[in-house]
């Protein structure tokens, strides 16, 4: 091969890598989930590039991508209780970048924009939510912490980027803090169950008591119908009669024969003896 054609081998290769180059540094590709930010010799571009693909000036512009996708970071807040004790708090904050901000972000704001403007404002609010509370009321009202501390942290973050939630994964007291809300948790189950023990005898008190009136009350009334109707010791032995004739009544450890239960009800009835009675006990 002479040197004449190598040399316009070498001329064709150099031209066809000067047109992949120009080629790739021409174009562009804004991938799902992001858009781009155009910036040509250092000036940014006021709107954002949609994604997909796209021409730009080579070797001038550079494209730049700025994810729009929710994303989760994980952090942490020292905070103190309204009565000074040290508590810490993990976290996990979920945010997203509107395709509004995504031009000003870039311009005015450097790094991870969660570093510099979401971290601070969340733990800030944090800190402000939680200094309202005792220890034990952060520990036992978690999910009242996280909804006011998530409305604070947008107030204070605005429109500019999103946070959409804020998801409290773990709060760490002191040992000494510890044991002292689990001894005060087991005073108020002890002082519980003795209200509920005292609370049962009282019921049984008050049971006992109803039923002694009921049974007073009984009393009262059958001595009350035996004053009105002596008849009524009749009823109450026709109650219990099982149809024999008996030959001896008794009650109350007194046994009577016929005749002298014929002469205690004359008695009691205020009438004469009967002609029976006269006959059975020999008596004119």
């Amino acid at each position: 091969m002479s040197p004449r054609t190598v040399a316009r081998l070498i001329g064709v290769a150099l031209l066809v890598f000067v047109i992949v180059i120009m080629a790739a540094s021409g174009t562009y590709v804004v991938n799902p989930g992001y858009r781009g930010v155009e910036v040509t010799m250092g000036k940014v571009s006021d709107a954002f590039k949609p994604e997909g693909f796209g021409l730009k000036q080579p070797f001038i512009t550079t494209i730049y991508p700025v994810s729009i996708r929710q994303q989760t970071v994980e952090d942490s807040a020292e905070c103190y209780s309204s009565d000074l004790q040290q508590i810490q708090v993990g976290l996990r904050v979920l945010y997203r970048i509107p395709e509004g901000s995504v031009v000003k972000l870039f311009h005015e704001y450097y790094g991870d924009p969660f570093e510099s403007l979401i971290a601070p404002r969340v733990q800030e609010a944090l800190k402000e939510v939680t200094a309202l509370q005792s220890a034990e009321q952060i520990v036992q009202n978690r999910e009242k912490i996280k909804t006011d501390a998530l409305d604070l942290a947008q107030k204070k973050v605005g429109t500019f980027l999103v946070i959409e939630d804020i998801v409290i994964e773990n709060i760490t007291l002191t040992k000494q803090l510890n044991a002292a809300i689990e001894a005060k948790m087991m005073q108020q189950q002890e002082a519980k169950k003795a209200t509920y023990v005292q609370q049962r005898a009282q019921i049984e008190a008050d049971t006992a008591v109803i039923q002694a009136k009921g049974e007073a009350e009984s009393i009262r009334i059958r001595g009350q119908a035996l004053r009105d109707d002596p008849a009524f010791i009749d009823l109450k032995i026709v109650d219990k009669w099982d149809g024999v004739t008996p030959l001896v009544i008794g009650g109350g450890g007194v046994v009577y024969q016929p005749e002298e239960l014929q002469r205690l009800r004359d008695a009691q009835r205020g009438s004469p003896p009967t002609t029976q009675t006269r006959r059975q006990t020999g008596k004119p």
